[in-house]
């Protein structure tokens, strides 16, 4: 029975399960970051070196959500059952977790009634990680229909594709120098946000252009797929000759691109904010879909593809976080959120913190490590109990 059990353990795809692992880390490491340029009306800063943590620790992680939906591709892309079957698999592993701490988000945060109201049209804002649910399920319902083309595609033709979705992560980098910086208008919910410069066929009656359906999320998809059919063992001189670059030109671009805008903000005075859509304009380069994330994703893709071990810890420690790593994303602002606050109010804030210019990156640190702990202990145990807990954590 052991060794049955261990040849099925060795049969999962290992470094797929240490890259989910330290994505959820990294997912906590970004939730410990916002207190420090999110706050007061939407957007603030306590000081300049708030200014470079935030950017630093925010940046250095900032690919955390791509590499789950390239894991999810890489397993599951193309699909070699029915749709049908499918996505009943999928709803069961995504939606029954999903709608179970939608309902608690519901009643933590904010006033239950009228958040259930929203529910049926949008996530709750206050548990503003959820958007990503919506997202995966709707690359999940793209998978039946491109997996026959996806079963047949050459080598060229998906690196025509891939190519062109690259371009795509030019576009908000062009929409805002087009723009001339910041320039606000209100969605349907009337909450601010940065207005869009029109691009190949895009005008006030058609959001739909020219790159529209091969931009976003869909790229990770295909980037999963050209991994997983494409990319052989690489050595690790050759996978570091191209992951270094990559990574270095991803992070310069991300990095450089939220702190100049933060300076731009505040004129060389600190603190510096202001409404929400500000803090949206300087996350501009931190976009899923912009050229730098992307760079950073193929470099961590890289790296995670050379993890092997598959010891004792890999079998009683990462493997178990790894099955429990999507009930992690769903609950962990409710652990991290009191931790952050924790340390915030043990150590104080900005330069007049305990520890001084060193107070913000040991708060981000501690609060991210703390709560990767706590969630990932919670999670492994709900997800451990008969029968339901599949259905708590998926």
């Amino acid at each position: 029975m052991e060794n049955t059990l261990l040849q099925q353990e060795r049969k999962r795809e290992v470094w797929i399960d240490w890259m989910r692992v330290a994505a959820c880390f990294m997912v906590l490491l970004v939730h410990s970051t916002e207190p420090f340029y999110l706050g007061g009306d939407g957007a603030l800063i306590l000081t300049r070196s708030d200014a470079f943590w935030s950017s630093f620790f925010d940046s250095f992680v900032r690919a955390c959500v791509p590499l789950f939906t390239v894991a999810s591709s890489y397993l599951q892309f193309p699909i070699h059952y029915s749709s049908g079957e499918f996505l009943r698999r999928r709803s069961v592993r995504i939606l029954i977790p999903f709608l179970l701490w939608t309902i608690v988000y519901a009643f933590v945060w904010g006033e239950p009634v009228e958040n259930f109201r929203n529910l049926i049209f949008n996530f709750n804002y206050a548990a503003g990680h959820l958007w990503f649910v919506y997202m995966l399920i709707g690359v999940y319902m793209l998978m039946p229909l491109l997996s026959p083309w996806a079963e047949k595609v050459g080598k060229r033709e998906l690196q025509v594709y891939l190519g062109i979705w690259l371009f795509t992560t030019l576009i908000p980098l062009l929409r805002d120098w087009l723009g001339e910086g910041l320039s606000v208008v209100y969605g349907p919910s009337g909450l601010p946000r940065q207005a869009l410069y029109p691009l190949w066929g895009e005008a006030s009656w058609n959001g739909y252009g020219l790159f529209y359906y091969i931009s976003g999320f869909i790229g990770y998809l295909l980037l999963g797929l050209y991994f997983r059919k494409f990319v052989g063992n690489l050595s690790w001189g050759r996978t570091l000759a191209i992951a270094i670059p990559s990574y270095l030109a991803g992070f310069a671009i991300v990095f450089g691109g939220f702190i100049r805008r933060v300076f731009e903000s505040a004129a060389g005075v600190f603190p510096t904010g202001g409404l929400v859509e500000v803090a949206v304009w300087w996350e501009t380069t931190w976009c899923n879909d912009t050229i730098g994330v992307v760079l950073m994703t193929i470099a961590w893709i890289l790296i995670f593809r050379k993890i092997t071990a598959d010891g004792t810890f890999y079998r009683k420690v990462l493997l178990p976080v790894s099955k429990a790593s999507y009930g992690m994303y769903l609950c962990h602002l409710l652990i991290l959120v009191p931790i952050c606050g924790w340390f915030r109010g043990m150590l104080g804030s900005g330069a007049e913190g305990v520890l001084g210019v060193w107070t913000t990156p040991v708060e981000i640190v501690g609060s991210s490590v703390c709560g990767f702990v706590l969630t990932a202990i919670v999670s492994v145990i709900l997800q451990k109990i008969p029968k339901i807990g599949k259905y708590i954590i998926g």
